[in-house]
Formats: structure tokens, sequence, C-alpha cells
């Protein structure tokens, strides 16, 4: 695998008022999607290629929305609350623009901050881009904290490893691809080959039934996913890259609207970062008002 290849994430959190009575659906992302649908540049919205294989064709969008804290919450007007926005571009503009354009709400602060995360360790060095972890555990838990689909699996058992960071990584590499310092150099089918070795030892995912019906075509899409958590054990080392910069961009379906939200732990350990990224990348940070 190459070393020093990484992904640049511009975390903004946004902090809003309510312009009259709220109330947010479950998912609370359904009210943004519309919203935004009719604001965001059809390129950043519904990005495609006219070019090219067809399974590169629709790409996946350069933002994520965090905003699972909202999911069924109120506000009455005046209120103040907070919602984050992951951009795998370097230009917030039109997404600030997007905002301010919602006649519903009001945008009083726009905070904003860069991450570069290295995706592979430089071997000469051993060392993450992150710290937190004992450098000889060799145990994690991922937490799937919003609904979460990892094709092929099916459940209700916990996700085979591989398959997790099959996901992950061809999320990451299609975002770094279209948006970021062009694609990845490394070896996919060697890294999920080698992701084999990892074991699954133990979880418990619950699954929630969710959809939302098109305001535009009137068609109903499922929304629906697994939370919960699994423990993995193995040699994670050369994985964990991506599992942290997963934490970021979301991994599996529909991860542009919230769905595929994950952290990382010990078990019975401390979690992944000693020190909080100022925007941390679940969006469970503390509320800025």
């Amino acid at each position: 695998m190459a070393a020093g290849v990484d992904l640049d994430i511009l975390a903004c959190r946004l902090s809003l008022c309510a312009r009259r009575f709220l109330r947010f659906p479950t998912p609370a992302s359904n009210r943004f999607r519309g919203a935004l649908g009719f604001q965001l540049p059809e390129e950043l919205f519904r990005p495609s290629a006219t070019q090219g294989p067809s399974g590169l064709r629709d790409r996946p969008r350069p933002f994520t929305l965090r905003c699972h804290h909202l999911d069924g919450a109120a506000f009455e007007p005046g209120a103040r609350f907070f919602l984050d926005l992951h951009l795998f571009t370097r230009d917030p503009a039109p997404f600030q623009n997007a905002f301010e354009r919602l006649e519903w709400l009001e945008v009083i602060e726009w905070n904003t901050a860069s991450h570069r995360l290295s995706l592979i360790p430089e071997d000469d060095k051993q060392h993450l881009s992150f710290s937190g972890f004992p450098s000889g555990s060799d145990k994690r838990q991922v937490l799937f904290i919003t609904p979460t689909e990892l094709k092929p699996h099916a459940g209700p058992e916990p996700p085979p490893f591989a398959i997790l960071l099959a996901r992950a990584c061809e999320r990451i590499s299609a975002l770094r691809s279209f948006y970021g310092a062009g694609p990845l150099d490394f070896d996919f089918r060697e890294l999920v080959r080698e992701a084999a070795a990892v074991r699954c030892t133990g979880g418990a995912l619950s699954w929630h039934q969710a959809e939302r019906r098109s305001g535009r075509s009137g068609q109903v899409h499922p929304l629906g996913g697994f939370t919960g958590f699994a423990e993995y054990e193995g040699a994670l080392r050369p994985f964990l890259p991506w599992l942290e910069a997963a934490t970021w961009t979301g991994i599996g379906r529909q991860t542009v609207w919230g769905k595929g939200v994950m952290e990382l732990s010990c078990p019975a350990g401390p979690a992944l970062s000693t020190e909080p990224h100022p925007l941390g990348p679940s969006g469970s940070g503390p509320d800025p008002r």
C-alpha cells in the first residue's frame, strides 16, 4: 500500500434560529433534503458525469448532513439550535448561500474547521495521524449511531469486518477522486483480503424502519437501517485510518442525509480522540449557543 495518502474535510457548524415554529421529522434530514434540493446548484445536489463507466456517473454528493440530534425535536420562534455539515470541497459559499435562502430559519453563525486525515500510516514512523488508542491494542468497537445499510450485508448479525472496510474505502476513494486530490494509490482487493482476517467477536444491532416521500415525484424511498455496535479483533492497525475517515464521511447508503454515522472506541476503553476535533465527526459536540 502507498504511504501518506490523505483526505481533506471541511467541518462546518451552523448556529441557527427558528423564524417560526419548527417540528423536525425523524429523520430530521428529510426537512433539509427537500429545501436544499431547491437551493443548491444542480452539480452539488445531483452530481453526475456524462461520460465514463455507468457505475461512476452517479457521483456521491460532496457533503454530509449531521442532524440526527434534531430528530423529532420542536423549536418555538426565536429558539436556537445547530446543524453540522461536512464538506469534501474547499468552497463552502454555495452551501452558505443555500442555507441563508431558507425562509424558515436564520443562520446566526457559521464556524468551520479544516481537517486532513492520513488514510495510510507511514511505515517508517508507525503512527497514525490521530491519537487515543494504545499502540498494541488489537480490539475496536464500532458504534452505528444512525441507521446504516452495508451491502451485501443484510443482518441481523454484525457485519463482517471486510464488508465494513470495503464500503468505507469505496466511499472515501470516490470522494477523493471526484472532489479532492485525485484517485487513491492503494490495492483495494488486497486491502479487503487482509481485512477478512479480522474477526467479529460480538455486537448487538437493531433494525429501524423509515421512509420518505418525494415531493417532486411522489415516490416513497426507504430510509431504514441498523443501529447498535459491533466488536472486532485482529491486526487492525492498517485499517484504522480508513475507519477514522469514515466517522467523518459516513458509511453505506444515503450517507449524505445522515445515515451511516459511526464512531470508534476501545471496548471498555477510551474514545478514539483524547483531544476532540473542534467540530466532531458525529455531530454530537456541544451546542454552540
